[in-house]
């Protein structure tokens, strides 16, 4: 048999045993809102029997472990979806800075709509496809008459049509600058979080032999989840319970150690991109919010900047051929109408702006009022371009514009896609580890009541062995 004494220490292995469930319970409730926190569960186990004449008893229960409810391969899995979430934010971010930047001068409207494509057929008067039209009526009206006035409407249409295209191009420079200053806050905040996670993973070593780091694990856990949402990321299990973070093949975090870390690199055409500081390992990234700004500045905005450019030099060629070719009213020649080769240099002739009877519209140097050439160019209007896919000016304009508005209505949808994706992860996690509060009220009263029977258990032994001396002393006297 145990006796009192092996009895009184069963029951205090109890009350320390249901006193750390109280604990764990307590610990639950207090992060029930805690973003990111796992809900722990205490691990209850018989304490080894004693051999009695009688046979094998019991000798209480012990608290051995304090556990998390985590399922390893659905955190995976939220990792994963986090880089394609992070893709998508990323370039639906990058589209929409763009939109909002540029409408104004491709639509002449300043949008904040990022649920449908630019409508050209919504233009006011600023916009390059109304200074389009107006530039070809200007033609029209001085091909009818070719007065000083009709010069100067048309000289002054041409100025505006050109700042619309330079406004433009200036905009398609900012808008680059503040993709490659995103893509640098990116890469800093993912520096940030590999020296975290290689800190965290020293704390959690240095705990797994003395202590308990369920509290370590979940913020490391974050911060693996927030790296990707930045970039792609690959993981392994290192020694003491650390992890390993790879990205595009180069293993950033070896333990407690930063082996190296991120920096952008301008590959030459001031587009940055993304490379290992000490290594100088230019790496290719297949997710996360750097990839997606990444594939918006060099894939829809690119296009959409080259397509503006030829926009602009279509123009510029065709109207100079046409001009270029004829006589003033007082039969000069050798004035150009259009200067510069795109969008952010085109301009007009400082000659015919200075003078608009300059320009040159008549196919004879003889016939002074004649105006062919103006109507030449004012048809120009509906004329289909070789290097415009065969379009016409307008309509290489209209689906320009529909490319920028087709990209982040994808985007839009993709983003919308992930986000749902993301919520159902979202919920299978929380049904795992994450805190449910009558559940935890329901463990806590559990505890209660066992360690109550533990302190009544220790009450009774302890009046045992009062009686138990009684007995003795009363047998002595």
């Amino acid at each position: 048999m145990l006796g009192l004494f092996s009895t009184l220490n069963l029951a205090s292995r109890s009350l320390q045993a249901q006193m750390t469930g109280v604990e764990v319970a307590g610990q639950n409730l207090a992060n029930v809102n805690t973003t990111g926190y796992s809900r722990q569960t205490v691990q209850i186990t018989a304490s080894p029997d004693a051999n009695t004449p009688i046979g094998p008893e019991g000798t209480g229960a012990d608290a051995t472990s304090i556990q998390q409810a985590v399922d390893a391969i659905l955190n995976g899995q939220i990792q994963s979806q986090n880089t394609t979430s992070g893709y998508w934010n990323g370039q639906q971010s990058a589209l929409q800075d763009a939109q909002n930047a540029l409408d104004e001068f491709l639509s002449g409207s300043s949008s904040t709509s990022s649920t449908s494509s630019t409508d050209s057929t919504d233009t006011t008067g600023t916009g390059l496809s109304s200074q389009l039209n107006s530039f070809f009526s200007a033609f029209s009206a001085l091909a009818s008459s070719n007065s000083y006035t009709n010069q100067q409407a048309a000289v002054t249409a041409a100025q505006s049509l050109a700042t619309t295209f330079n406004n433009l191009g200036t905009q398609f420079g900012q808008v680059n600058t503040a993709l490659n200053q995103s893509l640098t806050q990116d890469v800093s905040s993912a520096n940030q979080l590999l020296t975290n996670i290689a800190s965290l993973n020293q704390e959690i070593s240095n705990s797994e032999s003395s202590g308990n780091p369920n509290d370590l694990l979940d913020a490391r856990e974050q911060d693996l989840e927030n790296l990707s949402q930045l970039t792609n990321i690959t993981t392994s299990t290192g020694t003491g319970g650390t992890v390993n973070v790879t990205i595009g093949g180069q293993t950033l975090v070896s333990g407690d150690t930063v082996s190296d870390t991120l920096q952008t690199y301008d590959p030459g055409n001031g587009n940055l991109l993304v490379q290992t500081a000490s290594g100088g390992v230019n790496l290719t990234l297949t997710g996360g919010s750097m990839q997606g700004t990444i594939d918006a500045r060099d894939g829809t905005l690119a296009t959409l900047q080259n397509s503006v450019n030829t926009l602009a030099s279509t123009v510029i060629t065709q109207v100079n051929n046409v001009q270029n070719s004829g006589y003033n009213s007082t039969g000069g020649t050798g004035n150009t109408f259009f200067t510069g080769t795109n969008a952010a240099t085109m301009a007009v002739n400082s000659a015919l702006t200075g003078n608009p009877a300059l320009i040159q519209i008549s196919a004879s140097a003889t016939a002074g009022d004649d105006t062919s050439l103006a109507l030449q160019i004012s048809q120009l209007a509906t004329a289909t371009q070789s290097g415009l896919n065969n379009q016409t000016f307008n309509d290489s304009y209209d689906a320009t514009v529909a490319g920028l508005g087709d990209a982040l209505s994808n985007a839009n949808n993709q983003v919308t896609d992930q986000t749902t994706v993301s919520n159902l992860l979202a919920t299978q996690r929380s049904s795992i580890s994450g805190v449910n509060v009558d559940e935890e009220m329901t463990n806590l009263m559990t505890y209660q009541r066992a360690y109550e029977a533990s302190a009544q258990l220790v009450t009774t032994v302890n009046t045992m062995l009062g009686d138990t001396i009684n007995m003795v002393s009363g047998s002595a006297a």
